[in-house]
Order: C-alpha cells, then structure tokens, then sequence
C-alpha cells in the first residue's frame, strides 16, 4: 500500500504542499493546517503544474486529491519522486474515493499514504502532524500480536518510547482470549488498539483476526481499531484485509515514523468516537 520510507527528518518549521482544484478545500485544509500547525509555512497552489514550480524550492511534505484540473493526483505524485530534490517527500492523498482506489489497486507506489476525507480536515491536520514534526508522545492501550520476539521486543521499545502500554503475545487465540476476559470482567476489550502481523505460527492468521473482531465480536472499525502489518506484496491480499476490517496497512519491514503516525492516527480517532458515543444519552 505505501512505498517503504527512508527515514525523515522531522522539522521545526514544516514546509507543507497542498494541491487541490477546490478552492475551498485548499482554504479548508490551510485554516487546519495553520492551527494544528502553527510554525509550518502552507503552500497552496491549484493544478499539478504549479505544484511543480513549488518543488523547485523544499518541501517536506505534498498533500494531492486524486483528480486535479490538468493531471491525476498520482502523475503528480509520480513527477514528485523523479524529480524532487530531496531524497523522500511523504505524499499523501486526500480524496472521499480513495478507499474504494485502495482496494481497486488504483493507488500507485508513489503515493506515501493515503487520507479519506469523511474523517474531516480537523483529523487531516492531526495526521499530517506525525510525519512533519517530532512525534509527541500519547496513551493508550495497544494489543500486539507478533509470534516473533526478537521483532516484538525491537517494536515493543520503539511503541513504549511515545508513552504507550504495549500488551504483546504470541498468537491470534492469544490475544481473543484477553478480549474475552476484558469483556467478562466488564473492562470493554482491554485495548484501544490492536496491531497485529498477518502471518503467524499459531492455528490463527492476522486476517482471522480481523474475521473474529469484525464479525462474531461485532466490534467495528472505530471499536476497536486494528492496524496490520505485512510483508505480502500481492495485490489481492492487501485488499482482502482492507474489506475485511483492517484500519490500515503497514508493510514490513517496518520505518518507524510510518508506524507510529499511522498507529497514533488511528488510536486518536477510535478514542475520540467512543468518547463521543460514551457522551451520547442512552
């Protein structure tokens, strides 16, 4: 789904493209960006073409829809990795089709990540935020299933350092069974978020986890969020794990700052809807 990162530097003073043909998107997107961000310098420019003179100069990262007035989002995204300066600009794409483009494989190599814009520009900003700035740190619950310990105990420190409380075991039936005595002892599911590989040694893969918490628990997507990691390149198989209920991907071998925007993001976003929904008369 997302191209493997080399590392990148976080700045104080973020420099930010972002390219739409609304207007009013590009004035949405600023307004947030300007308050989640208050020392980043905005950049906003209609069409592909100007978006190509603003990259003659730095910039740290490009945000793009998918349809522009005189190119594709991603042809826009393409010319950024041949032709950018610096070694790696994350590209992310803001679209309301860009689930249905993901599942279709209808989003190229180029592209670093993907945002849809149903979870509002106030969260885009947010999102944005983990990959041009130092990463803050924030709490939360988070159930790994990693049947690996050399590779769970590297990104049990990597997840710890930003303040998280890391639950790790070994196998899919493993972590059903905490959830279920999470459930039985009234303590909802235990976890805030699930991250999980695909391929386990134990009966159970990644994807019959999703399968379980999707459909017999009837947790969704916003219950209980789960991000999967894999190293499978095919196709077919990324987007299987898309419908069956993963929040999201992340390829292996794993960059750190990918993982823990992506895993922050989803974490922020499951916590603000039960907080909604808990504030909500019953």
């Amino acid at each position: 789904m997302s191209a493997v990162l080399t590392s990148h530097i976080a700045s104080d003073e973020p420099r930010v493209l972002v390219v739409d043909g609304s207007k009013v998107a590009r004035k949405m997107i600023e307004q947030v960006l300007k308050a989640e961000l208050p020392n980043a310098v905005i950049m906003s420019c209609e069409t592909g073409e100007q978006a190509k003179q603003h990259l003659e100069g730095v910039v740290d990262l490009v945000t793009t829809s998918l349809s522009l007035p005189d190119m594709d989002g991603l042809e826009l995204a393409r010319y950024v990795r041949e032709h950018a300066p610096q070694a790696y600009i994350p590209i992310i794409v803001v679209s309301g089709a860009v689930t249905e483009r993901l599942e279709n494989r209808g989003l190229s190599e180029d592209v670093t990540d993907y945002f849809d814009k149903s979870l509002g520009f106030a969260a885009l900003a947010t999102f944005i935020r983990g990959y041009v700035t130092t990463q803050e740190r924030a709490s939360g619950r988070v159930l790994y299933v990693e049947d690996s310990k050399v590779v769970a105990l590297a990104t049990r420190r990597m997840l710890e350092k930003y303040g998280l409380t890391v639950t790790h075991v070994t196998s899919v039936e493993d972590a059903l069974a905490m959830i279920d005595t999470a459930k039985a002892q009234g303590q909802g599911t235990g976890c805030d978020i699930v991250l999980t590989d695909v391929y386990l040694k134990g009966g159970l893969t990644g994807k019959e986890l999703l399968e379980t918490v999707r459909g017999p628990y009837g947790l969704s997507r916003g219950q209980l969020p789960i991000l999967v990691m894999t190293a499978d390149d095919n196709p077919a198989n990324q987007a299987a794990l898309l419908r069956v209920g993963a929040n999201d991907l992340v390829h292996k071998p794993v960059e750190e700052r990918l993982l823990v925007t992506k895993l922050l993001f989803q974490l922020r976003v499951g916590q603000n809807l039960r907080s909604t929904q808990a504030s909500l008369p019953h």
